[in-house]
C-alpha cells in the first residue's frame, strides 16, 4: 500500500491542471489509481458549470437520461495539503 502526503479530510490547494489555483477538500483517496476527489468551495461561475459534467444514457435509474454531475479526481501529485490554521502550503 502506497503512502499518500494527503488524506481524506483535508484542505488542499491544486498546482495543476485545469482547477489550478483553486482550493478544495478532499472527499476520497483512490488508491488504485492514485488519485483523489475533490469538493470545492468556491468556484467561479465558469468553472463551476463545466465541472464533473457527464452524459449517460436513459435507464431506469434515470429515466430521462442528459447531463448529471459527477464528482472532480486529479492525480495526488497535483495537490498540496494547506495548514489548518494558516494559508501556507505544506
Amino acid at each position: 500500500m502506497t503512502k499518500y502526503h494527503v488524506k481524506k479530510g483535508d484542505k488542499v490547494l491544486v498546482n495543476s491542471g485545469k482547477f489550478k489555483g483553486e482550493e478544495a477538500t478532499i472527499a476520497a483517496v483512490l488508491t488504485k489509481n492514485d488519485r483523489v476527489v475533490l469538493e470545492f468551495a468556491k468556484l467561479s461561475e465558469a468553472k463551476a458549470a463545466s465541472i464533473g459534467m457527464r452524459t449517460v444514457k436513459k435507464s431506469q435509474a434515470n429515466p430521462n437520461g442528459g447531463r448529471v454531475a459527477r464528482s472532480v479526481s486529479v492525480h495526488v501529485s497535483n495537490v498540496n495539503r494547506i495548514a489548518a490554521d494558516t494559508k501556507e502550503v505544506k
